[in-house]
């Protein structure tokens, strides 16, 4: 019996000497980057560590970024990326440790990444022991994981607010629980930023090829001027930068007589950013009326089934198709006066007939708003659009400003899909 405590001791302090090392070890990586920015809050996080780190590029500075989102992704100094490879498929957030010994090896000047935890112990461990960053962004306050970290939107504040450096900076585009963050930073110590969407102007958003949202540029723009990045030379870095794979999109597919406008909106899945995201697309002119919205179920997301079903109230559309299970977690929530609008295609299709049961209900010359969560029938959804042909508008349709126009070849395959894995280059 001895003998085993004896081993079992010995084990003991063999794992706690391990970790005594690889602690060293991570902080001296840390070290040898003296810009880290952590990027945290519910919607947009993705798009704006690419937006900062592009930013930091236009600046001359030597940048390296991480992201989580729709696809992770590593991104190197000079733009390109290559897929996160994880065990099993599972995300931890011990993989930033090795992102962090990757990004050291580059010497950079910054290191962008994105917050991946979600349990408010995690996302304080991912601050204060993980990255330690300098330079913090919390982009917003939204109606998302509130089993993890409300149940209120106020508990959600203080939750993320855990993400803020100690004696740092943090920058913010929340406007309706300011106060509460700003309660957060005082105890630590850490200046709040509050950044003005508004300051930035129409033809500023039309340099991009992609749809990104006021509020996500300011932010970047704010990060920048603390390094010390110009504003011109930021926003030209922003404007080459790749957007994510689950950006707000717009494809035109043509399938027979039928050419329809598709939004890719999955990747906002919380009622806020769905609404703010189809707002978006209205006011740029590229979705109109006729509308179908298709909402896609998970049998894990009752509530935000629930949710998207709702939505339908303020988004009014002209046909709703239900996908995915249970639909009726969905179609429940749905309003009155909108059932009679109501496809329910449920989740037992194959391919072909997913693909035709939405094309079906949807009006020969209109728009479709994918919405819910990308997995299961949507992405099946997302994979059958991609092998239809796209079609170019005519002079019937209203012109729109170049940066805005959705690429559209008659006769060439439409890409919805994540890139494929291996290295990816602008």
């Amino acid at each position: 019996m001895l003998y085993l405590y004896a081993v079992f001791s010995l084990c003991c302090v063999t794992v706690l000497v391990a970790g005594i090392i690889e602690q060293r070890n991570h902080y001296r990586n840390l070290d040898k980057i003296p810009n880290r920015v952590l990027v945290n809050g519910i919607r947009g996080k993705s798009s704006i560590t690419r937006l900062c780190a592009g930013a930091l590029r236009g600046g001359g500075m030597h940048v390296v970024a991480k992201t989580t989102g729709t696809a992770a992704r590593f991104i190197f100094p000079d733009a390109s990326e290559e897929p996160v490879h994880r065990k099993f498929g599972i995300a931890n957030v011990v993989e930033q440790i090795g992102i962090v010994r990757r990004a050291a090896a580059y010497h950079p000047d910054a290191l962008v990444i994105e917050c991946m935890a979600v349990m408010p112990a995690l996302q304080e461990v991912n601050q204060t022991k993980l990255i330690r960053s300098t330079i913090g962004v919390l982009c917003n306050v939204r109606e998302d994981h509130l089993a993890e970290m409300g149940p209120t939107l106020d508990d959600v504040a203080r939750s993320l607010s855990l993400s803020m450096p100690v004696g740092g900076v943090c920058v913010t585009a929340e406007q309706e629980r300011l106060a509460i963050l700003q309660q957060e930073a005082d105890k630590r110590k850490c200046r709040l930023v509050a950044v003005d969407p508004e300051s930035v102007s129409d033809a500023e958003m039309a340099g991009f090829g992609w749809i990104t949202f006021k509020e996500n540029v300011a932010i970047a723009l704010e990060v920048a001027a603390l390094l010390g990045v110009d504003r011109r030379s930021a926003l030209a870095g922003m404007w080459d930068a790749p957007p994510d794979p689950g950006v707000l999109s717009v494809v035109r597919v043509a399938a027979g007589d039928k050419r329809v406008r598709f939004a890719n909106v999955f990747a906002a899945n919380d009622p806020a950013s769905t609404l703010m995201n189809i707002q978006q697309l209205q006011r740029q002119g590229l979705i109109d009326r006729p509308l179908t919205m298709v909402i896609n179920c998970r049998p894990d997301r009752i509530e935000r089934n629930g949710q998207m079903g709702a939505l339908c109230g303020e988004v009014r559309p002209d046909r709703i198709v239900i996908i995915g299970e249970p639909t009726r977690s969905a179609r429940n929530a749905i309003p009155p006066d909108l059932q009679d609008r109501v496809v329910d295609l449920g989740a037992k299709l194959t391919p072909e007939a997913l693909l035709d049961g939405v094309l079906n209900a949807t009006a020969p010359d209109s728009s479709i708003v994918a919405v819910g969560n990308i997995h299961g029938q949507g992405e099946v959804l997302l994979h059958e659009l991609a092998s239809l042909p796209s079609w170019a508008p005519d002079d019937r349709q209203r012109a729109l400003p170049p940066m805005l126009r959705t690429p559209a070849i008659p006769g060439q395959r439409t890409e919805l899909r994540a890139a494929p894995p291996g290295r990816v280059r602008r």
